[in-house]
């Protein structure tokens, strides 16, 4: 019906309550009813065609009766709300300079938090911006500064849109005849000169592989990145201004994995700037064709590009093993669902998930691994040039690839990307031979890689695997390893023969990325507690750590992690801080914790940064340890954002019933409280204590209802279900309340609950 959208929005930011947005929409249309879609505007005015209108308006859509075909001109002027939530123009104030800053964070159906528009994808339209703001800030936004505004972007979704405003401490350049900067609150100026030459090598380099594989230029007039606070996403991928999550830039300490996993992020949502935004789909039910290649891109490119060796060891390791977890449970989804399945954003918003991302990426990895990086790419700049600033389907993609190469790629598709679940690889004997078999319906193209029986390697290859058992003779009686290096995603089981020899002598396996395989295949708390202590990958043991559920955490279970992380000799450092981070979480040794605090180093000498220090500090809190007014001393001490949150959780976690009630009124009964201090408060608030029996029940009654705040409020709320063990009385408390109206994004965290805790039948 409507064709041919333009906006010209002009913001003014000026006053810390609200703000004004007056937009101009233009387009074409076949005639009859629409409607533009703005959310809790006030003092709001419209005029059609310059003529003043009466607005239909209910608080969501503004209705636009009797329209002839042809080109209309609408022009909103409204009053809105900025937020707290991350979801729309979002307000903060820095606690160390008092500085305000604002960001429009935008992504699904959010635009309409910002100004009038036609809030669906497949309507892309070209924007341009004018902002009145503090003279003395930094104004940034998907193009560059043009006259008294912004210059008019190339069609984009308008949900890609961005605007983001304040004192920001700047690092620009030119490269290659373009303007590109990184940007930060200026008071982590220090945090990002320190890292300026590194983020610069990382974009360049990352600009420079995707300009030479990709037929299609770079599609906009300048690339920022802007490290904003209190983004709910690691970053967001809008055209020409990428917004990147704080935490990305760690304050003292930057570990390896730090390191490598911003290089991740940067390669991820450079990759979009074709994958998303020159192309992007028509639905939601598509976002995979986003998520998926932007998170193969960006481990790929991180590893073999950018230099960052160990980023698909954190893959295998830290990223895969949660996607298999998310394909056991009912809430699984094929990788491309239909369109049937994804009816509204509020289900769109569920399926930004562990599919999308971790088995998205795995799936194109088996994908390149079976099709060839040559084909593969051929399709890929074919689908990117036919569509070019329009929008697709996988129907499109596959056209494209199937094009490009002489395999089915429309039957690998259906068994791949359309069906759920996955298959198992299994490891057998015939006597002595090893014997592969797969259980399932996927083709499989992967490493298989055999040791002695000291697991000294004597030998890979590269195999296919289908319906046919795959025997091995040459491998006669050695341990062997299917899916060595990660090409493909399925289930491994080993013989007990490998299965015996690697429990014995994981850690001792000379390649970390076969050890990521079988860390994320074989872990349980008895393999953790004899192979941790030996484990030479800084990355192997945070991802061995982290995988163990905050529910998982029972006593008797801290007793032996804590014991894992104690240094065994003298561990190299990025090893040392690893272990400090789970034995700071873990142990329920008081002094030593006291001892760290005074100290502000382990016992080893080990300085502690700002997050591990915040970590001694909840867990000695939790063991009563801390009382109110030496927390309120930590918070003074740190004197930023990170340590208001940190304080938070501490004064939560205490083992008294004011803590637990105060942490609890604190979550509930503020209609505004910000995603960031609800996560805060709930991390403290379920820690094992008998105090938060009353809690569980509290929590299913009110949770609906703070969920009906927004999408990003209610994965909050979903994420903030009780890390503790249950009972069989309070987990038949949630199924209860799922027989009533739940919102989906938190009825989805509700079910995956109950599935990871065995009390739901598995389909």
């Amino acid at each position: 019906m409507l064709s041919e959208v333009s906006y010209d929005l002009a913001l003014d930011i000026t006053s810390p309550d609200a703000f004004r947005s007056r937009v101009t929409v233009r387009f074409r249309t076949t005639g009859g009813p629409t409607f533009l879609e703005l959310h809790q505007a006030s003092s709001l005015s419209v005029t059609l065609d310059g003529s003043v209108l009466t607005p239909r308006y209910d608080g969501r859509r503004i209705l636009l009766d009797g329209l002839a075909p042809g080109r209309h001109e609408v022009v909103v002027d409204a009053r809105l709300r900025y937020v707290t939530d991350g979801e729309g123009l979002h307000a903060f104030v820095d606690p160390v300079d008092g500085e305000r800053y604002v960001g429009g964070y935008l992504g699904l159906d959010i635009t309409q938090r910002l100004f009038a528009c036609f809030d669906q994808m497949d309507l892309k339209a070209p924007i341009t911006l004018h902002v009145t703001a503090d003279p003395a800030w930094t104004v940034l936004s998907n193009s560059l500064p043009s006259g008294t505004g912004f210059a008019p972007t190339p069609p984009i979704p308008c949900d890609q849109f961005v605007v983001v405003a304040g004192p920001f401490h700047s690092v620009r350049w030119k490269h290659r005849g373009l303007e590109m900067g990184w940007h930060a609150r200026r008071s982590l100026a220090a945090e990002l000169d320190r890292d300026a030459a590194e983020l610069r090598r990382i974009t360049e380099v990352c600009f420079d592989h995707y300009t030479a594989i990709f037929d299609e230029p770079f599609p906009f007039d300048s690339y920022d990145q802007v490290f904003v606070p209190e983004l709910n996403w690691g970053a967001m991928e809008c055209p020409g201004c990428v917004t990147a999550n704080e935490s990305m830039l760690p304050r003292q300490r930057v570990t390896d994995d730090d390191r490598r996993h911003r290089a991740m992020v940067i390669a991820h949502e450079m990759s979009h700037m074709w994958f998303a935004d020159l192309v992007s789909p028509v639905w939601w039910e598509d976002s995979w064709l986003n998520e998926s290649f932007a998170d193969y891109m960006g481990f790929e490119v991180a590893e073999t590009v950018a230099g960052y060796a160990g980023t698909r060891v954190a893959f295998e390791a830290g990223y895969k093993p949660g996607a298999y977890l998310a394909d056991r449970r009912r809430s699984t989804h094929p990788v491309a669902p239909a369109a049937s399945d994804v009816p509204d954003v509020d289900t769109a918003t569920t399926i930004f998930d562990r599919i999308s991302y971790g088995k998205g990426n795995a799936v194109l990895r088996q994908l390149v691994t079976w099709l060839g990086s040559s084909d593969f790419l051929a399709g890929v700049n074919a689908h990117l040039t036919r569509h070019r600033f329009a929008n697709a389907t996988l129907e499109d993609l596959l056209s494209a690839l199937d094009a490009a190469s002489p395999r089915d790629v429309r039957g690998w598709a259906s068994l791949w990307l359309r069906q759920s679940g996955h298959d198992t690889i299994r490891v057998s004997r015939l006597g002595d031979v090893p014997v592969l078999t797969r259980e399932g319906v996927r083709p499989h193209r992967f490493t298989v890689t055999a040791f002695s029986a000291s697991l000294a390697e004597v030998g890979s290859r590269m195999v296919d695997l289908a319906d046919e058992p795959l025997e091995l003779p040459e491998w006669a009686g050695l341990v062997v390893v299917p899916n060595s290096r990660g090409e493909t995603f399925a289930h491994i089981e080993l013989d007990p023969l490998s299965h015996d020899a690697v429990a014995r002598g994981l850690a001792g396996l000379p390649d970390p990325l076969v050890r990521a395989v079988l860390w994320a295949t074989m872990l349980d708390l008895d393999l953790l507690a004899r192979q941790l202590p030996r484990e030479p990958s800084a990355t192997l043991v945070t991802a061995a750590l982290d995988r163990l559920a905050p529910h998982e955490r029972t006593p008797s279970a801290l007793e032996v992690i804590a014991s894992a992380c104690v240094p065994v000799g003298e561990p190299d450092e990025q090893r040392a801080i690893a272990l400090a981070r789970g034995l700071a979480w873990s142990t329920s040794d008081r002094s030593l914790l006291r001892r760290w605090l005074d100290a502000d180093a382990t016992d080893q000498g080990l300085a502690l940064d700002p997050d591990l220090r915040w970590e001694a500090v909840r867990r000695l809190a939790e063991l009563g340890g801390l009382d109110a007014a030496q927390i309120e001393a930590e918070r003074v001490r740190d004197g930023t954002a990170a340590g208001e949150l940190g304080a938070l959780t501490a004064l939560a976690a205490r083992p008294t019933a004011e803590a637990k009630a105060a942490a609890w009124a604190a979550m509930t009964e503020d209609p505004d409280v910000s995603v960031r201090r609800f996560r805060a408060l709930a991390r403290g608030l379920w820690s094992p204590s008998p105090l938060v029996a009353p809690y569980v029940e509290a929590y299913v009654a009110v949770a609906p209802r703070l969920a009906r705040r927004g999408s990003a409020f209610a994965a909050a709320v979903g994420a903030a279900f009780p890390a503790i063990p249950l009972s069989a009385e309070q987990l038949e408390l949630v199924r209860t309340a799922l027989r009533d109206d739940v919102p989906t994004v938190l009825r989805r965290y509700w079910n995956d609950e109950l599935d990871d805790r065995g009390a739901q039948d598995r389909p």
